[in-house]
């Protein structure tokens, strides 16, 4: 019969070893921006707003359906004015504090939106307006035959 310490000191540094080669846990650190885009579309039936840093990388994505606005309702400006409000709540660990805003789309919600975020204590440094914009259009559908 083996004696205690032989035991122990054979079982000692196999425990050692998976307590090394465990992963070890660590606290993800928010990134602090303070400078960055928004985004928004305002289509005819939602608003989507995503908060990004400088190079287009996405902090926070907002939208209207997401907040629980169903229907028509998703495209107005009181629920595009409710969307920047959480979007702007949500970036808050970020630092986020000045935006360059870029607008696609007709919806209404899209004067809202840039009125929210100067509201909700974003500084907006410009506004650009990237709705895409066709040169000559799709080709048209052929002539009917009755």
């Amino acid at each position: 019969m083996p004696d205690k310490e032989a035991v122990t000191s054979a079982t000692t540094p196999a425990t050692t070893e998976a307590a090394a080669k465990a992963p070890r846990r660590r606290s993800k650190k928010k990134r602090q921006v303070a400078r960055g885009q928004a985004h928004i579309l305002a289509t005819y039936n939602n608003t989507v707003v995503t908060l990004t840093d400088q190079t287009g990388n996405a902090l926070v994505v907002c939208s209207a359906g997401q907040l629980g606005f169903k229907g028509p309702r998703k495209s107005t400006p009181y629920a595009a004015g409710i969307v920047v409000r959480t979007a702007v709540e949500r970036v808050q660990d970020f630092g986020l504090r000045e935006v360059d805003v870029l607008v696609k789309g007709v919806g209404t919600g899209r004067e809202a939106a840039i009125r929210a975020l100067y509201a909700n204590g974003l500084n907006v440094l410009s506004i650009k307006d990237v709705t895409p914009v066709p040169h000559n259009g799709c080709r048209p559908p052929r002539p009917r035959r009755v």
